[in-house]
């Protein structure tokens, strides 16, 4: 019984292991001379999910950071989310977001266009861009 025990044991651990987990705290955040001071999670989603033309959505490439954004504020997974912008793309009603490999990369495209949105570890904010929105 207790081989069994260890064996269930050991596989939840290594199940658990190869989990992705991401824990920072995420924001979105704009150009400090950008009017906006809050968002609503809804608000943010309407950019990221090109319903909304007012902010040009700043995106990362494929990670935990973005799987755990759009999870939280968009209520979609990537798949969902890629198959919307292939839509408006090939109807030609939006382009794509430009995709940035790191949180540094996004807070510095967003700190050099005053309509740019985008999101990124609350750890990673300076005085470059100012935060609207901390998901919960």
């Amino acid at each position: 019984m207790h081989k069994i025990i260890g064996k269930l044991l050991l596989a939840a651990g290594v199940w658990l292991a190869a989990a992705p987990v991401f824990a920072a705290e995420i924001v979105v955040i704009v150009n400090p001379k950008n009017p906006a001071t809050r968002m609503f999670s809804e608000q943010a989603a309407q950019f990221f999910l090109g319903k909304s033309t007012l902010f040009t959505p700043v995106e990362h490439t494929d990670g935990a950071l973005r799987n755990e954004f759009y999870k939280k504020v968009l209520d979609k997974d990537s798949t969902q989310v890629k198959a919307i912008w292939s839509k408006l793309v090939f109807t030609g009603k939006a382009s794509a977001p430009k995709e940035y490999g790191s949180s540094a990369e996004v807070k510095k495209a967003v700190a050099a266009d005053t309509s740019a949105i985008g999101y990124i570890e609350k750890s990673a904010v300076d005085d470059s861009v100012k935060v609207i929105l901390t998901v919960q």
